[in-house]
């Protein structure tokens, strides 16, 4: 699961675990990830943390009693509610150090029949350690616990914490200390249960984030998951879902954009363990510059899993001739009677298309964006929260502005 990654040449020796933040920022910290959450829409709640620490829990007057956001306590000695666990996403030596680790689990309970129309936003803030000190390692953690005949939405959002009046793209310059970011999500979804999920990952140039989200679907249960990759030197995914109870669904979607010397790089599991589930996997995203992409996913089909369907799509533009994708797509079928798919591609910008452009009077540099932003559109546009669609488009905007020349890969 670490092939094309680099994993080599990590250093896991330059980075300590956070020390205390210091007192007195909670303030900043929380008009800063208010202005985060404000761009994206109405919600139900928001929770700050910051370097893996909950400084804040805020409900909306109009969040019902059935949904309840808590921080529960895993620091030795410290009091709060247990975490709720599930299986367990699988554990490599990343996840052993978060257990060790992680300060606050931020868990979020959606009692039975319950529906929340608004989502939940959590911002995770990551703040630089000193200048004269090892760089600085987070453990995020957010636990979502569904009971059964609920509907709800969390968002996620991983930024740095000088953040401006909006979302930043991830490109923004950061402090030069080095940080090692390592969050968990866990989304638990049992029988005729619907969640809606967002991740959007903005963390600065300096930042190196392993993250694992996994998620448990049950008996006609939905989870609609999306995931925006713009930030970070070397930013990793790994998305796990597995679906348990028959005629559970899930669609898994997934945005990156890399520029510069960033590495995205993505690893799924669909893991159909019961019959008549569905997973519906879309990916797609563009490396522009020296920037590289990674997608390795596995469609797993377990014997009893039968009329189960899966659909495995990853799709990626190199926007420049040093920029590099690999795309991995693979199945493992145990069970008869069962329809799966997989499907990859890598390679620049339609030609014809631009010279469909170009031939209207557009110059070669604009049409280059606009095929850009027409590949990332249709993605966004199928966001499970509009306002995070419309950010994921304003976002690549601001980033290709300017960037592209007026040829790609492969022209002379």
């Amino acid at each position: 699961m670490w092939r094309y990654s680099g994993i080599d040449d990590f250093d896991l020796d330059a980075f300590a675990p956070a020390p205390p933040l210091k007192t007195g920022g909670q303030g900043a910290a929380l008009a800063a990830a208010r202005r985060l959450a404000d761009s994206l829409g109405p919600r139900a709640g928001l929770v700050v943390t910051r370097n893996g620490t909950v400084e804040a829990i805020e409900m909306a007057a109009s969040a019902p009693e059935s949904l309840s956001v808590v921080a529960a306590r895993t620091a030795p000695g410290a009091s709060g509610p247990e975490p709720v666990g599930m299986t367990g996403p699988a554990h490599d030596a990343f996840g052993e150090l978060h257990d060790a680790f992680v300060a606050d689990v931020v868990l979020v309970t959606v009692d039975r029949k319950a529906v929340v129309p608004d989502p939940v936003i959590v911002v995770h803030l990551i703040e630089p350690g000193r200048r004269d000190a090892p760089g600085i390692s987070v453990f995020p953690h957010t636990v979502v616990d569904m009971h059964g005949s609920s509907e709800a939405g969390i968002i996620e959002i991983m930024a740095p914490a000088a953040g401006g009046d909006a979302l930043p793209t991830g490109e923004e310059s950061d402090a030069p200390e080095a940080t090692l970011v390592v969050p968990v999500t866990e989304l638990l979804i049992p029988d005729d249960t619907h969640l809606r999920y967002a991740n959007l990952q903005v963390l600065g140039q300096a930042t190196t984030s392993i993250a694992v989200q996994a998620s448990r679907v049950g008996r006609d249960a939905s989870l609609h998951s999306f995931t925006a990759g713009l930030g970070g030197r070397y930013a990793r995914v790994r998305t796990d879902s597995v679906l348990v109870g028959q005629s559970g669904r899930t669609s898994l979607l997934a945005g990156y954009l890399g520029t510069g010397q960033q590495v995205h790089d993505f690893r799924t599991q669909q893991d159909h363990q019961a019959p008549r589930t569905e997973s519906q996997l879309l990916f797609e995203g563009a490396v522009a510059d020296t920037a590289r992409s990674v997608y390795s996913g596995l469609i797993q089909i377990r014997k009893g899993s039968r009329g189960a369907n899966a659909m495995q799509t990853n799709h990626n533009l190199v926007l420049s001739e040093g920029a590099h994708a690999d795309s991995v797509p693979n199945l493992d079928i145990d069970e008869n009677d069962v329809r799966c798919s997989h499907a990859s591609s890598v390679g620049p910008i339609d030609e014809e298309q631009r010279y469909y452009l170009e031939t209207r009077g557009i110059a070669p540099s604009v049409a280059e964006r606009l095929i850009v932003l027409g590949f990332f559109s249709n993605l966004a546009s199928r966001a499970p929260f509009p306002g995070v669609g419309r950010w994921v488009e304003e976002a690549v905007h601001r980033r290709m502005a300017g960037r592209l020349s007026a040829r790609g890969p492969g022209d002379g």
